[in-house]
C-alpha cells in the first residue's frame, strides 16, 4: 500500500508539500498540485479519510503573547511575524498577557481547548514548570523571551553580550560608576542583561553596586523617574546602561530638564534600536536588536512545527546583537 512518502518521492516534493495539497492549504502552486495528483493516481493512493478528519480541525490560527502592545519592540516582533503568517494564509491571535502571570496562564487555554494550532511567546511570566502541560496540545515557540529548561524551540540573541557589550562601551568611555536599569517585571531577558552587565564590570575590576540597580523601568515615564532616583543617591552613577530605548529617552529628557549634559555628565546608553533612538536628542548610543527579522524566524519556526516539515532556519545566518555608538555616551 502506497503511503504519504511514497507521493512525495515520486512528485519530487516534500512530505509537508504533498500534506498541504492535500488539505487544500493556500498558496500552493498550481504545479506542485498537478505533481501530487498525479503521483496520487498512479501510485493509486487515497489519504486515510480519519486522518483527514483529524487535520481539518486545525484552525490555522496562531495565538502571540505580547506583554505590552505600547512597547514598539513588541510590535515590531508582531509586524515580524505577521509578515509570514500573511504568506501563508495563517491568522494571529495577539493576546496582550500585561506582564500577569494569570492572565497569560488563561490564554495558554486557548491551546489546551484546540481554539488555536499554536502559541509565540514573546515574554514568558510563568514559571515553566506551571504551564508545561500546554506543550502536549499543540507547538509552542519562544521568541526573545526564553528558558532552557523548558525545552521549547526558539528564536532568541545572546542578552548576555547584549549586556555586555554595552556596559564595556561605558568602561572603555572612561565611566567606573555604573547603573543598570531593567523593567520590575520578571523577564529571564532582563537577568541574562544583567548577567553581562556584571560580567563586564568584573572584567574590569569594578564591583556592581546595589543601589545602582533599578528595576523599576519600563516606559518613557519610569526612565525619567529612574533618573530622579540617581540623583538623589550620595554617591550617583555617571552612566547607565537601559534595557530599552523607551526608558533611556526618558533619562535623556529628564537629564535635560534637570540641567544635566548627556554625556558629560551622565552616560546613556539604550536596548533595541527604535526610531526613538535618533530623535532622541543627543541620539541614544543602544544595542541593535533585529525586532522583525526575530519574530519572521520564529513564525517560520512554528510553521515547521504545525506542518511537520524541516526547521527552515537551518541555513539562516544566526541573528547578532550590534552595539550602535551615537552621541549619548
Amino acid at each position: 500500500m502506497a503511503t504519504i512518502k511514497d507521493v512525495a518521492n515520486l512528485a519530487g516534493l516534500s512530505r509537508s508539500t504533498v500534506s498541504r495539497v492535500m488539505n487544500k492549504y493556500p498558496y500552493v502552486s498550481e504545479e506542485k498540485k498537478r505533481l501530487v495528483e498525479e503521483a496520487m493516481k498512479s501510485l493509486n493512493y487515497y489519504p486515510n479519510s480519519s486522518a483527514q478528519t483529524l487535520r481539518s480541525q486545525k484552525t490555522d490560527t496562531i495565538a502571540v503573547f505580547i506583554p505590552m502592545l505600547t512597547n514598539p519592540f513588541f510590535s515590531h516582533l508582531l509586524e515580524g511575524i505577521d509578515t509570514v503568517a500573511t504568506e501563508k494564509g495563517i491568522r494571529l491571535l495577539v493576546c496582550q498577557t500585561k506582564y500577569e502571570a494569570a492572565i497569560e496562564k488563561e490564554f495558554f487555554n486557548l491551546l489546551k481547548s484546540k481554539q488555536v494550532d499554536g502559541i509565540i511567546l514573546t515574554s514568558l511570566e510563568n514559571d515553566w514548570a506551571s504551564v508545561r502541560e500546554f506543550a502536549e496540545h499543540g507547538p509552542i515557540v519562544m521568541c526573545n523571551e526564553y528558558d532552557a529548561s523548558s525545552g521549547m524551540p526558539n528564536v532568541c540573541l545572546d542578552q548576555v553580550y547584549g549586556g555586555y557589550i554595552g556596559t564595556r562601551h561605558l568602561i572603555e568611555k572612561g565611566h567606573r560608576k555604573i547603573a543598570f536599569c531593567q523593567g520590575r517585571f520578571k523577564s529571564l531577558v532582563s537577568k541574562a542583561r544583567e548577567s553581562g552587565y556584571k560580567l563586564a564590570l568584573e572584567e574590569f575590576g569594578l564591583a556592581a553596586k546595589e543601589e545602582y540597580a533599578f528595576r523599576i523601568a519600563a516606559d518613557y515615564q519610569d526612565g525619567k523617574e529612574v533618573l530622579k532616583q540617581m540623583r538623589a543617591l550620595s554617591d550617583p552613577p555617571t552612566a547607565i546602561f537601559t534595557g530599552s530605548d523607551q526608558v533611556a529617552a526618558g533619562l535623556v529628557y529628564e537629564a535635560r530638564n534637570l540641567g544635566l549634559k548627556v554625556p558629560e555628565e551622565i552616560a546613556v546608553i539604550g536596548f533595541d534600536d527604535q526610531p526613538i533612538a535618533e530623535v532622541t536628542y543627543p541620539q541614544l548610543t543602544t544595542i541593535r536588536q533585529p525586532a522583525r527579522e526575530i519574530g519572521r524566524r520564529a513564525m517560520l519556526l512554528m510553521l515547521s512545527k504545525i506542518l511537520s516539515e524541516e526547521n527552515q532556519l537551518e541555513d539562516l545566518e544566526p541573528l547578532m546583537l550590534e552595539l550602535i555608538e551615537r552621541s549619548s555616551t
